[in-house]
């Protein structure tokens, strides 16, 4: 679709719309240079390998850094953590192995990732048959908190100091492992003196846990022998996301939770190249400082991506450097981004916007062409992504060499004018006149990566869906090919892939894991500044805490018929003794209130919920301009913060959970 100068759509071919957006780029780079063009990849777009690999190599060919995902309003810390503590290269347990699972902030019983593999619900059930512990810390008691043999239900944002708190009765009571601590980290006493200050009646006044609890979590966890710690959204939009994480891998290091030389693993991967099977850390790796600097309150480029928080900022700043053109794959940024009321701006502000989506989105609906690529049943498609997630952490991706190729099971809709957005990349960096080099996606070494390139020339003709895959995972421990070989593949299987015993360290190894970098200890500071008891809750008493659906991903399927009927409006979940304070009733509408904005959405009574909180889920309601519609698609969380205060300093993500809001009984004509 192709906007109007009065505002409307009309369709037009996608190659007509390929061929006029990449002029307009064009003119942009010629008049202010590549990085007035940005990309921004979203949950779809990042998931959709093909797409991926094809618009960074268009990013790269046309010579802007300026892409973007969802990575830096999500799970930042994750990148962070895990460079400045360092990769144990020979992994962790997974949950086939564990005996004990601490889980932070998230919950895969109903997002289906994070903490318990690719089939939560078994996993969870499987593991408790044989006696495997649960720790969960979370403000609501969710579907996981429920299997719990521990809850701890704390008041939001406050992740951090519990963890730190475990981690102080770990070290003082001697419960680590003294002999794994001395000979594969540094920084040990760095970190135990600087987790002192965090006494169990210390946060437990802080966080509103009873000090017993704090400690019990902390004798739990140092009981387990092969245990693991999984933190979801919660803790990293809640502020503080990277020391969380941080903290939840040094409490695996100071309890040794890591596979040891003359172990076996056997979760080889088919397409995704994993790190070597060595027992040894890799010491700290950079995390910033190596990549684009942007003209926004000092942030740069980390290993975790561009900072998003900061897009708004970089449309709507004039100057040199100004992005005016921004491609949208795959996500919805009107919905999903921190700071809707600037966000709308910045929509608004752009020369060109273009959104990859099939349905006419929040974003979309602001757009000045909008490209509707084939759906998933429509295209060829591998299990490669979820390989890549058991990076992410031991209790992501799977726990065998397990892959399923997916041809179409349906043809395109006759008279319709699809195409895959790496089709459309194509065709623009021909118009253009640059070549595209895809960069397989088989390897977690970006060194790796850029050995095995397949370049497509101006002119040349696109690869067909077959050779896609075979540039997309060129070098893939199990060729894409042979794979394919394999009929059982189109069912899904485990592949034949002996175990490998994890190798020791090499004697000149200089490797490490790190209990004590200076950043990390410099948010460990930050975070025990609270600990005085000094925090004021007066102006806004109530905390917004983000939560997920079952029927729905973020900003997705909203609209779906029979999805509506079991979710019929946005709820906002809220304790039934907060209700009855207010004089709410079930069904009522809400007015939530922040610094920034106020929101509505209809109040849900929830006992799950920790007084003091209300749970709403993200990525809904409608553009700032649009009338509130809070019996359908409610408030959009987004709008209640600011993306310029209380930022992460190494990603500038904002505050996004445990937001500090009023709360009233709307005025409902």
């Amino acid at each position: 679709m192709e906007r109007q100068s009065d505002g409307s759509f009309t369709p037009i071919v996608w190659q007509n719309a390929a061929r006029d957006i990449s002029k307009k780029i064009n003119a942009l780079i010629q008049q202010h240079g590549p990085e007035s063009v940005a990309l921004y990849i979203g949950t779809f777009g990042y998931n959709t390998f093909p797409a991926q690999a094809f618009a960074l190599s268009f990013m790269e060919a046309i010579k802007s850094p300026m892409v973007f995902t969802s990575v830096t309003i999500d799970q930042p810390g994750k990148a962070i953590s895990a460079a400045m503590h360092g990769v144990w290269l020979a992994g962790g347990y997974r949950h086939t192995e564990w005996d004990g699972l601490m889980v932070v902030g998230a919950n895969p019983m109903v997002s289906m990732l994070g903490g318990l593999g690719m089939n939560p619900a078994k996993n969870l059930h499987d593991g408790k048959k044989r006696g495997m512990k649960l720790i969960v810390i979370d403000p609501r008691k969710t579907e996981l908190a429920n299997k719990a043999d521990l809850h701890l239900q704390c008041k939001p944002g406050y992740d951090a100091a519990i963890l730190a708190s475990i981690a102080n009765y770990i070290i003082e009571n001697k419960s680590y492992d003294a002999e794994f601590v001395e000979a594969e980290t540094q920084g040990f006493a760095t970190l135990a003196n600087n987790v002192k200050a965090f006494t169990p009646e210390k946060v437990g006044q802080l966080t509103g846990l009873p000090p017993a609890d704090i400690i019990k979590a902390a004798k739990l966890y140092s009981s387990f022998s092969k245990g693991d710690i999984s933190l979801g959204t919660g803790p990293n939009m809640s502020g503080y996301g990277n020391i969380s994480e941080y903290l939840g891998k040094c409490i695996m290091t100071l309890m040794g939770h890591w596979r040891r030389s003359g172990e076996e693993k056997k979760n080889l991967g088919v397409f995704i190249n994993g790190f070597p099977e060595i027992a040894a850390g890799t010491g700290s790796l950079p995390a910033t400082g190596f990549g684009k600097k942007l003209r926004i309150r000092n942030l740069e480029e980390s290993i975790a991506g561009l900072p998003t928080g900061a897009l708004a900022d970089e449309i709507l700043k004039p100057g040199k450097g100004q992005i005016k053109a921004l491609l949208v794959l795959g996500g919805n940024p009107m919905l999903a981004w921190p700071d809707q009321i600037k966000t709308h701006e910045a929509m608004k502000a752009l020369d060109l916007l273009v959104c990859f989506d099939p349905v006419m989105s929040k974003t979309a609906a602001l757009s000045d062409y909008v490209i509707s690529p084939k759906i998933h049943y429509e295209r060829y498609s591998t299990t490669a992504a979820n390989e890549v997630l058991g990076n992410f952490g031991n209790g992501w991706g799977y726990e065998q060499p397990y892959a399923q190729i997916c041809d179409p099971i349906l043809d395109t809709p006759v008279g319709s004018d699809l195409c895959e957005e790496q089709e459309f990349f194509h065709e623009m960096a021909s118009v253009i006149g640059v070549p595209l080099k895809i960069k397989s996606m088989a390897f977690v070494d970006p060194i790796e990566a850029a050995k095995n390139i397949t370049e497509i020339t101006p002119g040349q003709n696109m690869l067909d869906p077959l050779e896609v895959w075979d540039a997309i995972l060129k070098g893939s421990p199990i060729s894409y090919r042979e794979a394919r070989a394999n009929p059982d593949t189109f069912k899904g299987t485990v592949f034949d892939r002996p175990a490998v015993t994890v190798q020791e360290k090499p004697k000149d190894w200089e490797g490490y894991l790190n209990l004590g970098h200076p950043e990390m200890i410099t948010d460990l500071g930050i975070v025990s500044e609270k600990l005085d008891g000094s925090v004021k809750l007066e102006e806004f008493p109530f905390r917004v805490i983000s939560r997920r659906l079952k029927d729905t991903l973020n900003s997705t399927w909203h609209q779906d018929t029979e999805l509506r009927k079991r979710v019929p409006h946005h709820p906002a979940y809220i304790n039934p003794v907060d209700m009855a304070n207010i004089g709410l009733e079930n069904g009522d509408v809400v007015k939530i209130t922040s610094e920034r904005a106020s929101i509505e959405c209809v109040a849900v009574t929830a006992p799950d919920v920790l007084q003091g909180c209300l749970a709403v889920p993200h990525a809904w309601g409608g553009n700032p301009d649009e009338e509130a519609d809070p019996y359908g698609s409610g408030g959009n969380t987004g709008k209640l913060s600011y993306n310029d205060r209380n930022f992460d300093r190494l990603t500038g993500i904002p505050i996004m959970s445990a937001i500090p809001v009023n709360l009233d009984k709307a005025n409902q004509n």
